[in-house]
């Protein structure tokens, strides 16, 4: 894989470029841990779930 690094005058890393195909990957893999994260947040809540259409119905 091809990735630069942008330094700044003493050396030191401070950017990385990266092909588009890995940056999108990337954001994709986030997302996906976001999502999981989220799911569990509301899992741990233990709330009575209602069917789809009673929420849409409730939230005109």
């Amino acid at each position: 894989m091809n990735i630069q690094y942008i330094t700044d005058d003493n050396g030191e890393k401070t950017s990385v470029i990266l092909p588009i195909e890995y940056y999108t990957q990337l954001l994709e893999e986030l997302e996906d841990q976001q999502d999981v994260k989220l799911y569990d947040e509301v899992k741990a809540r233990n709330e009575k779930s209602i069917p789809l259409s009673e929420y849409k119905e409730k939230n005109k």
